[in-house]
């Protein structure tokens, strides 16, 4: 029996197949190393720099408060009955034609203010720092005399209205505290060049027929002499009335005293309030 050869095959291929196995071997080992991995970190640039905060600007210096007149300067710098000399002393109280005269009532209302603020002793609209009362007994007049402190805008915008009371109310009429005519009439008055500002009126109120004042229902007339003035951050009001004469003198004499007294007294010190 012939035997058949043995087929022999070529080594090349068989060394490229085992070549070929060790190679997929390979790469499957790459890709199970890829998936299992962890992922490298990116590289970033570093960080900017924080913007610094910026300084906070400075506050505006709060405005300094007006300081005010102690109430022993105010005292110190009111008009009294050795400034002004005879007749002039010391009130004994309110005079007795205010009840009847200033009580009366206007329907224009800057009319009707103006007698309030006559019968008030308030021109100014504010409670007065310091008064002082004087008589004049001859006459039976009385002089008021008084220091307020108040913001000089709103002092101004208090003598801006007594300016206009002459054209504003001129002559009106107004009703007495017993339902009786009074007629009234309100005029400039000139005033010395003292103070910042100033204004200065004369009214007068008449009043006429049965159950007045007057012997035999003759018209009675109380007539005001009033004036008002600005001294940097204070101010003086001055009313000088009476049913008889009154003199236009000391009217100007306070004016003048007044205002020159409150400059030396604001100029010697302030405080605080």
């Amino acid at each position: 029996m012939n035997r058949v050869p043995p087929v022999r095959l070529p080594v090349a291929p068989l060394i490229l197949g085992a070549a070929l196995g060790t190679t997929i071997l390979l790469v499957a080992s790459g890709c199970a190393y890829q998936e299992t991995a962890p992922p490298r970190p990116y590289l970033t640039s570093a960080p900017a720099a924080r913007p610094s905060a910026p300084k906070p600007s400075a506050s505006p210096a709060a405005p300094a408060t007006t300081p005010a007149l102690t109430d022993a300067q105010a005292q110190a710098a009111l008009v009294t009955d050795a400034d002004l000399g005879e007749p002039w002393t010391p009130t004994q109280g309110a005079a007795t034609w205010r009840d009847g005269f200033l009580k009366a009532t206007a329907t224009t209302p800057d009319c009707h203010r103006l007698l309030d603020a006559l019968y008030a002793d308030d021109l100014l609209g504010s409670p007065a720092r310091a008064a002082i009362g004087l008589d004049d007994e001859y006459d039976e007049a009385q002089l008021r005399y008084q220091i307020s402190t108040r913001p000089p805008g709103d002092v101004d915008r208090a003598l801006a209205w007594l300016k206009g009371l002459p054209r504003t109310c001129g002559t009106f009429k107004a009703v007495g505290p017993r339902r009786e005519p009074v007629v009234v009439t309100v005029a400039d008055a000139p005033l010395p060049e003292a103070g910042d500002a100033r204004q200065g009126l004369r009214v007068t109120l008449t009043r006429g027929g049965e159950g007045d004042e007057g012997e035999g229902g003759e018209p009675v007339t109380l007539t005001l002499d009033v004036a008002a003035v600005r001294v940097g951050d204070d101010a003086l009001t001055v009313t000088n009335g009476g049913l008889g004469d009154i003199l236009d003198d000391s009217t100007w004499t306070a004016v003048e005293l007044g205002a020159e007294r409150l400059t030396q007294v604001r100029k010697q010190g302030r405080v605080q309030v």
